[in-house]
Formats: C-alpha cells, sequence, structure tokens
C-alpha cells in the first residue's frame, strides 16, 4: 500500500492514485477484501449490494447523473487531488506508524484552516451546493433568452385574420428538439471523461428555442395557458425543493424501484401513442393520440397527466438527492454543471407535461 501511495505522488507533493498494473492489483485486493467481508458476515454483504442498487437505480433516473462523482464515495481518489482530499475527510488506508510524524505539521494546519473564512467552490476546487445553485440558474438564464428568440420566431408571420396554423413557424419548435436531444446525449455519455460545460450552455439554448416555439404555439390555441403552466410549474418545483430542503421527503429504495418501474411504463406507452400517431391508427379529431381518448367522461391524459406531474415531482427529489451526494464525495468543481443540467432536464420535463395536460383540460371544454 505505501508503494501504490508512493507511485501516485507527485514531484509537488499531491497524492494521486497509482495506475497502471499497481492500480489493477489494488483494486483486485479490494474486491477480495469485500468477498471475504460478505462471506464472514451475510448482513454486510446485504447491505453493501442494496446500497449499489439504490445508487444505481437513481442514478437510471436521470442519466446526467450516471457518473462516479454522484455514486461512489471512493471516486474522490480517482480526481486531480483527491486521495489528498479525501484525507481530511475521514480515515485513510495509512499506518498510524507512517502518519506519526506528521500529525503535529496537520494540527497546525488545521488549526490555521478553522482560523480562515469558510472556503467556497472557488477556493476548494470542489463542488458545493451554492456553487451548483448559481450554475442552474444561469443555465435558465440561457434557456430564457432563447426562448424569447424561439417564441418570436415562432410568431413573425402570424396576423389577426388568416390561417393562424399556416402562419405559426414550427422550425424553432424542430430545431431546439433535435439540438437539444442530441446535444444531452453528447453530454451524457461524454461526461464520465470530461465535463464541457460549453455543450451543457449549448444544450440550455436549443432547449430554450424548443420551449419558445411550444410555448408560443399552445398559447396561440389557448391564450394564457403559458402563464397557467409556468405557474404550476413554479409551484411543484417549489414544494418539491421546500420538503426536501426540510427532510421531509427523502428517495428510499422502495420509492425508487417503484419510481423506475412507472418511468419505464409510462415511457413504452408515451413510444406507442407515437407510433400510433404516425402510423394514422388514431381518429385525425384526437389531436395528443391516446391523450385525448375519455375514461368516463375524464379524458386520460388528465388522468396520465397527474401520475408524470408526481413522477417528475420524485425525479426532482432524486436529483438533489445525487448532488449531495457529488458534495459528499467532494467531487471536483465542474461536476456542478452536470448537477445544474440534471435539474434543468427535470425542470423542462415537467414544464413540458403540465402544458399538454393544462391543454387536455381546455381542449376538452
Amino acid at each position: 500500500m505505501a508503494d501504490d501511495e508512493r507511485a501516485g505522488s507527485s514531484r509537488h507533493g499531491h497524492t494521486v492514485p497509482a495506475s497502471g498494473p499497481r492500480r489493477a492489483h489494488s483494486q483486485r485486493e479490494q474486491r477480495r477484501s469485500e468477498r471475504r467481508s460478505d462471506i464472514v458476515d451475510p448482513q454486510h454483504s446485504a447491505v453493501r449490494k442494496s446500497r449499489l442498487w439504490s445508487v444505481r437505480a437513481v442514478a437510471l433516473n436521470n442519466p446526467a447523473f450516471n457518473n462516479p462523482a454522484f455514486q461512489d464515495p471512493k471516486a474522490v481518489q480517482t480526481y486531480p487531488g483527491g486521495a489528498q482530499a479525501a484525507n481530511l475527510g475521514g480515515p485513510t488506508q495509512f499506518a498510524t506508524a507512517q502518519r506519526a510524524g506528521t500529525d503535529a505539521a496537520a494540527n497546525a494546519r488545521l488549526e490555521g484552516m478553522y482560523a480562515a473564512p469558510t472556503a467556497g467552490a472557488t477556493e476548494t476546487d470542489r463542488m458545493t451546493v451554492e456553487d451548483t445553485v448559481m450554475k442552474t440558474v444561469g443555465l435558465f438564464a440561457i434557456l430564457l433568452v432563447t426562448a424569447a428568440v424561439g417564441w418570436v420566431w415562432t410568431l413573425g408571420g402570424l396576423t389577426i385574420t388568416g390561417d393562424t396554423a399556416q402562419q405559426i413557424s414550427m422550425a424553432p419548435w424542430l430545431i431546439g428538439l433535435a439540438g437539444g436531444f442530441i446535444l444531452s446525449m453528447v453530454v451524457i455519455f461524454t461526461s464520465r471523461k470530461k465535463v464541457r460545460p460549453a455543450l451543457i450552455w449549448a444544450y440550455a439554448a436549443f432547449e430554450g428555442l424548443f420551449i419558445g416555439g411550444i410555448s408560443a404555439f399552445f398559447e396561440v390555441l389557448y391564450p394564457g395557458i403559458v402563464m397557467q403552466a409556468t405557474l404550476a410549474t413554479f409551484a411543484v418545483v417549489g414544494v418539491t425543493l421546500a420538503l426536501f430542503a426540510s427532510g421531509k421527503v427523502r428517495a428510499s429504495k422502495k420509492a425508487t424501484k417503484i419510481f423506475m418501474i412507472a418511468m419505464i411504463g409510462y415511457m413504452v406507452f408515451a413510444l406507442l401513442n407515437l407510433v400510433l400517431m404516425w402510423t394514422g391508427v388514431l381518429p385525425a379529431d384526437q389531436a395528443f393520440g391516446l391523450y385525448s381518448a375519455s375514461i368516463m367522461g375524464i379524458p386520460l391524459g388528465l388522468i396520465i397527466g397527474v401520475f408524470v406531474v408526481i413522477l417528475a415531482a420524485y425525479s426532482l427529489v432524486l436529483d438533489f438527492d445525487m448532488i449531495q451526494r457529488g458534495v459528499r464525495n467532494r467531487a471536483p468543481r465542474q461536476y456542478a454543471w452536470l448537477g445544474a443540467f440534471g435539474i434543468m432536464v427535470t425542470v423542462v420535463w415537467l414544464y413540458v407535461e403540465i402544458l399538454r395536460m393544462i391543454a387536455i383540460i381546455r381542449g376538452s371544454n
């Protein structure tokens, strides 16, 4: 172990993980140790597997958080300077004898740290809740600016007379949807190696075009619907955040398992509805496909809409929980961009679902 630590030390004195065969050997030894613990203590095995499943299930909720920084408490060891940061958070694998000579110096440094002002994300270069909030606000500011562009672009040729449907431009909606989807996939699949804030900014810009375009379209059909959907979205996000901050609502293994099953079911339903609409199987008067159908006079879209809003609210709880995990794991500051990205994905989904639900209600009346 001492050899591994020395192999992972740079000339500047920062400890980084050993690489190559030594790192692989260390990982194999860790797995053997876990298997021996499982044999000696079956309860330890059950707890460890339960926690592992819970973390992976939470990551499946929002692929933006499918990164070791938000899942594995030991991931800090793989960050630049991460092993040194981990030493400040608790016990390490150094032997007591190896640390005995440095205790006095460490205590002196700690005294200086306690006397100094509280370090923020800039000083520590670590992810914090406050920094994640600021980045989230910045992304939504970009979204609002491009949403205004999409709104004006969509209604640019609209006049009071004439065929309104032909004078509304669908280009912002389609460009924003396609660009946002492609960029989200790029961010999700490349962020495990490197977080690229520029791609996340571009995603927010394209999502703004999509939101502005689709909002303008529905506003023409149902005046006032955008304000209704916006207020409802703010209400859901605000209540969810307040309940999470107070500790009254937390992600749990059982609730997350139910959430995953419900999400898979909803995705299958949405895909089936899309295929039926594209193939012309459903009547042309059903603008939202199966959502426009009624059960005992109640639009199916309203029933499903309430269900989906609950799913989106719990998805926000999982997002907040994953951000807290990233902070506890002392993830690098750049991972706050992934936290902001994940929240934006969920909030945009929530807004679109509420917008559609209100449109179905007003259309049925």
